[in-house]
């Protein structure tokens, strides 16, 4: 049964008051043990899972009185290209006199984008192109200079203002989208380049080798192309820093020197190497799709204020031994959980906003947040229509706080209506403690930026409301940092989601007030994102 604790919120009229304190911890860890429970497969796209959580919140929003977002349809589908890479292959790096190989997962995870079984690269001229980064605005171009077509490009994960922790380059310690590894992919595929490979480290990629293996084996999904894609590179992938620094080393080089290098500039260094590698791939046209449901507005209800949140998660490994499913309990069960709390309280209240409300639901997040892509490419609302988008990703489960963390603090009037907010539960706006990890580019809402659409992504905080608190965050932090895309994401009946709540009820006030106002909120002067209606 889907999220037992559901209520009919349409059947008792509600204060604002009301509603806001009827979102409800018990609620949430039912509906979170749920969606993350072994019966939905790790909730993958296209898969069984995939079904039971789309009729998981179609049942839920009918049941809170909310209709269809699609033309009649909770449903937006998207058309995906499903690539999966066999293990059977390997990167020979031949020169200096050597020939060197690199095995899968262990040293190197390789793969394409392109919809196609067979991938081939050979004899490619393997070029160090820094952080892979042309970004006019900065004045950094990593391939100036050099003709990279049909050559296999080398680079740094993030980018130079976070290696340097300079205010001035780039956003110093703060990622920007040029610090992504999907902008890099899409920067050397525009200089023509045969493959591109992204050197892992763990503080600048803000996740361990495990979470390349994890994520990036098995199906990946990009958007359908008529083309096949042909316009990304043939291969793309990842590189453990023990084989960065020897192949570096079998080209004569000193790695370390050539990274300090590609932070005090742009850069490019033919290493005097080639690369060769084959990627069989089974490859698949397959449909999944975007929940989206509206509250009408009561007096503009053309004009929307969104709220966002993606109900995949990264599926099954058959391979695995002992647990198989990724349940994706935090992440991102618990923002659908949230999701569905959020929108009972809505439809629960006496009167609608002025503005309708419209949740997107998304998939294929965890593929490169292609479900948000789509929506952005296709609105089913015009987005000079849309006023806002909020976004729900990994819930606080460490307990309430006394802050509150805003993602790209500083980046549109949104945070306004989030300060009101705040200020009602005795809590400080903060930006990011690790700006360096990009969170603002990472998660849904980021596609809706892209197009112009302010966009606030907020939640959790770094100081405890009490000594036990502390004690108790203390205690589960490291457990949860160990389990991001990991099998060991799952339900905990003894999270604290009074931190959860908190948010929710942050994210629900700021909701209303958009949806109940007349006014636009636009972005600061300061944002690389304008509006562009």
């Amino acid at each position: 049964m889907c999220c037992t604790l559901a209520v009919t919120c349409a059947a008792s009229a509600k204060t604002f008051e009301q509603a806001y304190q009827g979102i409800s911890a018990s609620k949430l860890h039912q509906h979170v043990k749920t969606i993350s429970s072994d019966e939905f497969e790790g909730r993958l796209p296209t898969s069984a899972g995939e079904k039971k959580v789309l009729d998981c919140l179609t049942r839920e929003f009918k049941t809170a009185g909310w209709q269809p977002g699609n033309n009649g349809s909770f449903l937006q589908p998207v058309e995906l290209a499903e690539v999966t890479a066999l293990a059977e292959m390997k990167l020979t790096i031949k020169g200096k006199g050597k020939s060197e190989q690199f095995n899968y997962v262990e040293d190197m995870v390789l793969g394409t984008s392109r919809f196609s079984e067979l991938e081939q690269i050979k004899d490619s001229e393997i070029v160090f192109v820094g952080y892979g980064v042309n970004a006019p605005e900065y004045k950094w171009n990593d391939y100036e200079g050099i003709d990279v077509k049909g050559k296999t490009v080398v680079m740094l994960v993030n980018d130079p203002g976070f290696a340097s922790e300079i205010p001035s380059l780039f956003t110093g310690s703060a990622m920007t989208y040029y610090g992504r590894w999907t902008y890099k992919y899409e920067e050397a595929s525009r200089q023509g380049a045969a493959a591109a490979i992204i050197v892992h480290e763990t503080a600048p990629a803000s996740y361990g080798w495990s979470v390349v293996t994890n994520s990036w084996t098995g199906p990946q999904y990009s958007l359908y192309r008529e083309d096949g894609n042909k316009g990304r590179v043939q291969i793309e992938g990842w590189l453990s820093l023990a084989s960065t620094k020897a192949m570096f080393a079998q080209a004569g080089l000193d790695f370390t020197t050539y990274k300090n290098k590609a932070m005090q500039g742009p850069i490019s260094k033919p290493l005097g190497l080639t690369a060769s590698a084959t990627v069989k791939s089974t490859v698949k046209k397959s449909s999944s799709y975007n929940f989206i449901a509206t509250l009408p507005g009561s007096e503009t209800p053309d004009e929307h204020v969104l709220l966002t949140g993606h109900w995949d998660h990264i599926g099954k490994n058959d391979d695995l031994p002992g647990d198989k499913i990724y349940n994706g309990a935090h992440d991102n069960a618990t923002g659908i959980g949230g999701i569905i709390e959020i929108a009972n309280a809505l439809s629960s209240l006496d009167k609608a906003p002025k503005r309708s409300v419209t949740v997107i639901a998304t998939t294929a997040e965890e593929q490169g947040l292609l479900g948000s892509k789509y929506y952005a490419q296709h609105p089913v609302y015009a987005l000079n229509k849309t006023v806002g988008v909020l976004n729900l990703d990994s819930l606080n489960i460490l307990g309430k706080t006394k802050d509150l963390v805003v993602n790209g603090l500083g980046k549109s009037e949104m945070e306004n209506y989030l300060k009101v907010a705040a200020n009602k539960q005795n809590r400080v706006l903060v930006k990011e403690t690790n700006p360096g990890a990009g969170s603002y580019y990472r998660s849904d809402h980021f596609n809706f930026a892209k197009v112009g659409v302010p966009a606030l992504y907020a939640g959790g905080g770094g100081k405890p409301v009490d000594a036990e608190t502390a004690a108790y965050r203390k205690a589960t932090l490291p457990k949860m940092r160990k389990c991001y895309h990991q099998a060991c994401d799952e339900y905990n009946p003894e999270w604290d989601f009074s931190g959860a709540i908190q948010d929710l009820q942050v994210t629900f006030d700021v909701l209303y007030q958009v949806a109940d106002s007349e006014d636009w909120p636009q972005w600061s002067k300061s944002s690389e994102f304008q509006r562009k209606n």
